[in-house]
């Protein structure tokens, strides 16, 4: 399924880049949400990227990810139940990483939003649940960081970076999807939240 979404999403972000309709048909607009009902918007704004680099650098993240709570998700629920679980996890990060800043902008036709940020926070904060102590290398540290502690910080910047509001990124989607991506995977099985304080302190 990681295989198939990013597929997806790497055709229509590479159709967008040479089609103004379809971007524009496709973008999150909180006002066209509100004023127009284009419901749809919630969910394929995420299928929208606003270049190379963007499109690239989610669907590495998402891939390195995916592929982990993929697999685990499948392994605990069995095939079918694992890939529905994962497809909620995908979606639902879609959406609820977008309903703060519709509460926030739905009355500002000029802000639009494009890509599957807070969908890979969802899986990515997923990933650290499942196996906190895992190490992550980020750029441009120069050795490997406790994925919890990664979580801790990632949480605290995107939250600040959110409220600060100073740059064209959005943080409170990352921030969003993130959180949901914890909720959503405690909510189908919590013994995934007592298997990482097991994992962190057994």
């Amino acid at each position: 399924m990681t295989y198939a979404i990013i597929a997806i999403t790497v055709i229509i972000s590479i159709l967008a880049f040479s089609n103004a309709k379809l971007f524009q048909q496709l973008r999150f607009n909180a006002w066209l949400i509100k004023e127009k009902k284009q419901n749809w918007r919630f969910f394929t704004y995420a299928l929208l990227h606003a270049g190379w680099m963007h499109l690239l650098v989610n669907m590495f993240v998402f891939y390195s990810f995916g592929r982990f709570v993929e697999h685990v998700f499948q392994l605990s629920f069995g095939a079918g139940q694992g890939l529905l679980y994962y497809v909620l996890l995908y979606v639902g990060g879609v959406l609820f990483s977008t309903l703060y800043d519709f509460s926030k902008q739905k009355s500002n036709p000029h802000y639009d939003a494009v890509g599957a940020s807070g969908a890979v926070a969802a899986v990515i904060f997923s990933s650290i649940l499942l196996a906190p102590s895992n190490s992550l290398f980020i750029f441009p540290i120069p050795f490997p960081v406790p994925a919890w502690l990664f979580g801790i910080l990632y949480l605290i910047y995107s939250a600040y970076m959110g409220k600060k509001g100073s740059d064209n990124i959005g943080h409170n989607a990352h921030f969003f999807g993130a959180v949901f991506g914890l909720v959503f995977t405690i909510l189908i099985n919590p013994d995934f939240a007592l298997g990482f304080f097991a994992q962190l302190f057994g």
